[in-house]
């Protein structure tokens, strides 16, 4: 084979190396790329976005990702964003006219289509700081629709309805308590909010439940884990006695994506990634899926189905929590 037939032979090689590769790329962007036409498939009778731990003033994947929710906002139209909970990293806000909340949250969160009801929990990062400021920011700004450190709300279009029940699970937790680095926990009265949320599971008839709340009730962690355990002695027992109503515990705090079902109780456990800074994750027991991407999620729901899309900060899928309507109530 002379030289002229050798650099042929090369020349051909890369040119089928090229288009293989050149191809695998197209087949990978086809698969992974989210289109609005996509996004608008998501969009339910009502829909709802969930985001948390996002406070770190714009940087690491905050800013692109607050980006991201407003425009699949303009394709979804969801009726709120829930906030479960360190909105404001790492301190908190020392009151509502502190600098984080225009760094942290409104020069962020700055897009049209997010000038929508915002209903946030508190979280441990909040508990740094004054829990009071943050539940009057109400008085700032007319998003900001935080009733109280729990309170429940029913989103309703099209005769469908999901009631969400936003509880504050930082007092729920003994290692926050007597402990001066979060300085309003003492002044909490926990049992008085688990009787609140018994009543309200009680009296819930709406198409759909969804309890949020800052912490876990399951997690792969490297924190203590005696934060589960105590959420799990304070709450899980409220839920298991609604199991029949309660679809979902969405929680955050971790900065990762986990879906976890354990037991026979039906209910499926969500953990939100954070919203500007993400962590390694691995399986835990009762494990279906985990992420260590940054995101938020989508909750849509019509009278057939409810269900969460878990969004990475491209506006990918990586995975959905699906349940089927109910037959009785």
């Amino acid at each position: 084979m002379n030289l002229t037939t050798n650099i042929q032979c090369a020349k051909r090689n890369m040119l089928i190396t090229l288009l293989v590769v050149t191809a695998s790329l197209f087949f990978h962007f086809s698969v992974n790329a989210q289109t609005p036409e996509q996004w608008k498939s998501m969009k339910g009778d009502v829909s709802v976005f969930i985001a948390n731990d996002l406070g770190r003033n714009g940087y690491y994947e905050q800013k692109p990702i607050a980006e991201l929710m407003g425009l699949m906002a303009e394709e979804i139209g969801p009726e709120a964003v829930v906030a479960a909970g360190d909105i404001h990293h790492f301190d908190g806000v020392v009151s509502t006219q502190d600098p984080l909340w225009m760094t942290n949250y409104e020069l962020i969160y700055a897009h049209p289509e997010l000038m929508i009801a915002w209903n946030p929990v508190l979280g441990n990062h909040e508990y740094r700081g004054n829990t009071q400021a943050v539940i009057d920011y109400r008085n700032v700004s007319r998003r900001w629709e935080m009733e109280g450190r729990y309170y429940t709300k029913v989103y309703e279009d099209n005769g469908v309805t999901i009631r969400m029940i936003l509880i504050d699970t930082t007092p729920l937790i003994n290692k926050y308590h007597h402990n001066s680095t979060y300085p309003d926990v003492d002044a909490q009265n926990a049992e008085a909010q688990l009787k609140w949320v018994d009543q309200t599971l009680s009296e819930a008839k709406e198409d759909w439940v969804i309890v949020v709340g800052h912490h876990p009730m399951y997690a792969d962690t490297k924190k203590s884990l005696d934060e589960q355990t105590d959420m799990q002695k304070a709450l899980l027992p409220i839920l298991r006695k609604y199991k029949e109503k309660v679809d979902m515990y969405v929680s955050g705090h971790i900065h990762n994506f986990q879906h976890i079902r354990r037991g026979n109780d039906g209910i499926d456990f969500v953990v939100n990634s954070s919203a500007s800074l993400a962590r390694k994750v691995n399986p835990t027991e009762g494990t279906i899926f985990c992420s260590p991407e940054e995101g938020f999620s989508v909750v849509s729901a019509t009278k057939q189905q409810l269900a969460l899309y878990m969004i990475d900060k491209k506006g990918g899928i990586l995975h959905e929590v699906k349940r089927a309507g109910k037959t009785t109530k």
